[in-house]
């Protein structure tokens, strides 16, 4: 703080405890204004760090400006947000105590940007290692992705949170971060499904239709026109020029890949059964969204948790929504405001136990200074059975008709005669023409909010039917699963209200705070068009009413101005008297006590405390600096004419020569060192071309550091191009030396990537592998357009058994039915082709024309089955020909690989038929065992004649 003292005039103070009209609000603002246009957009209230939006860039944020204040007493370099968390993180690690940094301020005031400089500052000044650097990288990319989908356009901020956030950012005994943990509260879920005009929904769904590639689109049915969806376009300005969705996309993707999201966990799809009612949609959507997003915090957690048991301390960072008034203030601002009269009543309680634990300290009397306790408003909020929250639980959970209405006169009735409670119908005759029928009104210890009451019953409830909620709880989509636990729907009990759960955690956030060391950083929005250097006194002034910067000044300046401990004090002004200058000798209290009675300090304007000297007034301060500056200029002074005096040609001329000397010295040693280091590259690049020519020998003297250094290159190259996925047999090619160990290594990377691949497997995906195995052993390399069915999953059945005629399902009698497809059948004779179904059940094959069983072929009876090795779906299921059965059975289906894998496994099933080294085994009845090969080949041949009549040739092979 001394080194800007001089400056004073030209930049205001940068202390506002240094203010002598600290009390005057004019004078507040004036030093705010005066620093703000001269780009200072920093300014202390002792340790509270107030801080204005400046809208434009500034050079004050550079890793040359984070080198400068690591490690820095608190006041010898200019307020900076960095000053703020380099303290935070020094107390931490010397005290061993867990810190927490409170960021607030009102929508566009910069508390965001303030949250992401700490963690940019901490990332580059703290201790690092490898594993540590993941952490970190965790850290910082969880703002873009929580931006994402909790910040919105709002018509005051284009990047408004619209939910507050405490994370922990974990630090381990030598001071290095760990891991973190976030909390979140109130998510602003009813934007989901309505925007105000001139605003819009949540980054996300803008960043994804804007940057979502054309294939993700597809898959998710989407189009890329915002236009074509009611919940993007209610705001009408779907397109912002200050945002641009399509990079933030981008940069949202690199953080999920970062943050151990994996792809099932990525823009997740989960269409809704259109026979949802048209109200309960809204509801619907709010639900998902809110559980996604908390489920999404947790994920994020998961990422960022610390393993390590060793961690010790924690320093938290607190961006909170700020207090508003707007036109209509609606539920949602209601709790925002109370969470913030929660806040100022925590920050005013902390300063003055502070205050009054240093004065206790250092054993001066500690003067009591009157300050609005605002107890009396959040009591009011959140008192039991008499605040506003109980009351409107009340409201919500009573039987019969409860609406807005009644709740606000159960308003006024029970708190109706309450000093900071007023509505239409309790107002005076002149405050009643600003107050609606459906309106009532808070006296906030910033000020009047009237909030409407409409709405207020819907949102606290915030309740889905039942029936809703088991749709969701069923859904096929993992992710919505895990946000809706069946265990919900055992549980009877009735929901805590979304207020009664905000206030609970209000309450648990400020149990955390309250065991932390404090910080606090306040942001300002110097102007409502987000203008660089325009000063709104206004608006500026109405923000540092309700944020309680005069509050706090006023705590501040309690008594004392200015405190410095005795050997800081002393080191700086100790060339003001004779008997400390230049050195001082005995203990630092008496060297202040003969300082300040050299000076002339009178009792009233100082204070000696046990390890302090306490200044009451500024002006003090200013005449010692004024004569501090005085005594430095006139010292050097007479330093320069002194040296100038001894400064004759002798003297020149020895101190000539010995810089002379000095520089051959000098110069001989760096050519010596230079040479040194020559011969050493060239006894390096020596051995290791011999090194390179030896290279296929066996170890040896001649070429081990060559062979190290290749197995490290490889190693480390191959670190960074490991196969993604098992299907990937990209290997990078090793050295001669190292093709035994780079085999041994593919194999072990291959085995690990089938590992997790089949940890990761459904049930239904299992079964998939495996039908897909069968259809590899009987078509690999045999039939075309094999390769083009892999990557095409196979489905449970073409037709749903409720597709089947019921007189069908009679003649099956019950037998279980596994798979249905259309196929056409053509007849042995003329080949006239016919439209059937192929029903398969667990013992049989049924060929179906509407309402009759055409044909029933039993899998013990079969001879043999035969495709083309072509692109056709033509397939011959051989039977004998007997009485029971009508011979071969020519079948064409769309769907050729899956319809013979689901018959080759549902003959297994029954022991029949078995897949051995690339043919079918099977067993007739009882009888001998035999060998039937399947037939991939010429036959049967498919072709057209002349008259282009179709033609099937079925020549299977014999057992």
């Amino acid at each position: 703080m001394e080194g800007a003292l001089i400056a004073r005039d030209k930049v205001g103070v940068q202390d506002f405890v240094l203010l002598d009209s600290h009390t005057s609000e004019a004078a507040f603002l004036n030093n705010l204004r005066k620093r703000y246009q001269e780009n200072l957009i920093y300014t202390y209230i002792g340790s509270l760090l107030v801080s204005v939006n400046p809208y434009q860039e500034l050079d004050i944020y550079t890793v040359t400006q984070m080198q400068l204040y690591r490690g820095v007493n608190f006041f010898e370099l200019p307020p900076h947000l960095y000053a703020i968390a380099d303290n935070a993180y020094r107390v931490m690690c010397s005290e061993y105590n867990n810190h927490f940094i409170l960021i607030s301020g009102e929508s566009g005031a910069g508390k965001t940007e303030a949250s992401k400089k700490i963690l940019q500052y901490y990332a580059v000044t703290c201790p690092t290692t490898e594993q540590l650097q993941t952490v970190r990288d965790r850290l910082l990319l969880s703002n873009p992705v929580l931006e994402a989908f909790g910040n919105a356009k709002t018509l005051r901020n284009d990047n408004s949170s619209r939910f507050g956030k405490y994370m922990d950012i974990q630090f381990d005994f030598k001071g290095a971060p760990v891991g973190g943990h976030i909390l979140s509260y109130l998510i602003e879920k009813s934007r989901v499904v309505h925007q105000n005009h001139g605003e819009r929904n949540f980054h996300i769904f803008y960043q994804l239709l804007e940057g979502g590639d054309k294939d993700l689109l597809c898959w998710l049915g989407l189009e890329r026109n915002p236009q074509k969806y009611t919940y993007l376009i209610q705001g009408r300005c779907a397109k912002v020029f200050s945002i641009n969705d399509k990079n933030d996309w981008k940069i949202v993707r690199k953080a999920f890949s970062i943050i151990d999201f994996t792809e099932k966990d990525i823009e997740v799809l989960s269409p809704l059964n259109v026979d949802l009612a048209f109200y309960a949609r809204d509801a619907v959507a709010k639900a998902i969204y809110g559980r996604t997003f908390t489920w999404l915090v947790n994920k994020i957690n998961g990422s960022l948790a610390n393993k390590d048991s060793t961690q010790k301390t924690v320093i938290g960072l607190l961006d909170i929504y700020g207090f508003e008034v707007l036109d209509t203030n609606s539920f949602e601002q209601f709790c925002i405001n109370y969470c913030n009269e929660k806040l100022q009543q925590l920050l005013i309680e902390m300063t003055l136990k502070a205050e009054q634990e240093e004065y206790e300290l250092e054993g001066i009397e500690w003067e009591p200074i009157p300050y609005f306790n605002n107890k009396i408003i959040c009591d009011l909020v959140e008192q039991k059975h008499k605040g506003i929250i109980s009351i409107l639980d009340e409201e919500c959970l009573r039987p019969g008709e409860a609406t807005d209405l009644s709740f606000l006169e159960k308003l006024e009735e029970k708190v109706g005669d309450h000093a900071h409670f007023v509505t239409r119908k309790l107002a005076d005759q002149k405050t009643r023409k600003s107050i609606d029928w459906v309106d009532f009104r808070l006296l906030h210890y910033a000020g009047e909010v009237t909030y409407c009451a409409v709405g207020f019953l819907e949102k606290n409830n915030d309740l889905l039917y039942r029936n809703l909620k088991e749709v969701l709880c069923n859904s096929k989509n993992n992710i919505i699963r895990e946000c809706f636990l069946l265990s919900e729907l055992d549980n009877r009990r009735r929901p805590e209200t979304v207020a009664t759960q905000f206030k609970n955690s209000l309450t648990s956030l400020i149990e955390i705070l309250m065991s932390k060391e404090p910080s606090y950083i306040r942001c300002i929005k110097p102007n409502e068009n987000k203008e660089p250097g325009k000063f709104d006194d206004f608006l500026i002034r109405h923000q540092v009413k309700y944020l309680g910067l005069m509050e706090h000044l006023r705590v501040r300046r309690a008594g004392f101005a200015y405190r410095r401990k005795y050997e800081l004090f002393l080191q700086r002004y100790k060339c003001l008297c004779p008997a400390t200058w230049p050195h001082w000798h005995g203990p630092a209290v008496e060297g202040v006590e003969r300082l300040i009675k050299h000076i002339g300090y009178k009792p009233e304007e100082y204070k000696l405390g046990r390890t302090k000297i306490f200044i009451r007034f500024p002006k003090t301060l200013f005449a010692t600096e004024d004569a501090f500056e005085y005594r430095k200029h006139l010292l050097i002074s007479r330093l320069q004419a002194k040296y100038k005096g001894f400064l004759g040609k002798r003297a020149y001329q020895k101190k000539r020569k010995a810089a002379i000397k000095l520089e051959a010295c000098w110069r001989g040693a760096l050519a010596r060192r230079a040479a040194k280091k020559r011969t050493w590259a060239v006894q390096t690049i020596r051995k290791f071309i011999n090194g390179f020519i030896n290279r296929k020998k066996p170890l040896c003297q001649e070429n081990r550091d060559f062979v190290r250094l290749s197995q490290y290159h490889y190693l480390m190259k191959l670190r960074d191009h490991l196969p993604k996925n098992v299907l990937d047999q990209s290997w990078l090619q090793p050295p001669s030396i190292l093709e035994e160990t780079s085999e041994m290594l593919r194999k072990m990377c291959m085995r690990n990537l089938v590992r997790k691949y089949c940890r990761g497997l459904t049930a239904e995906r299992k079964g998939q592998l495996q039908q897909k195995v069968v259809t590899s052993a009987v078509f690999s390399g045999k039939k075309e357009g094999y390769l083009e069915s892999l990557s095409q999953p196979f489905l449970e059945t073409r037709l749903k058994e409720n597709d089947l005629n019921p007189k069908v399902l009679q003649l099956i009698r019950g037998e279980n039915i596994k798979y249905v497809t259309p196929v056409i059948k053509y007849d042995r004779n003329g080949f006239k082709a016919r439209e059937r179904l192929l029903v398969l059940t667990q013992s049989s094959a049924y060929v179906v024309e509407m309402a009759k069983i055409k044909q029933k072929i039993e899998y013990s009876t079969l001879k043999g089955i035969s495709t083309s090795n072509l692109s056709d779906g033509i397939v011959v299921i051989h039977v004998p020909e007997d009485n029971k059965q009508k011979g071969d059975v020519i079948l064409q289906c769309e769907h050729i690989f899956e319809v013979v894998t689901k018959l080759c496994i549902l003959a297994n099933k029954q022991n029949l038929i078995k897949v051995v080294k690339g043919s079918l085994r099977f067993r007739v009845g009882s009888g001998k065992e035999g060998t039937m090969v399947f037939t991939v080949g010429p036959e049967p041949q498919v072709f057209k004649d002349k008259t282009g009549q179709l033609t099937v040739v079925s020549t299977p092979r014999k057992s």
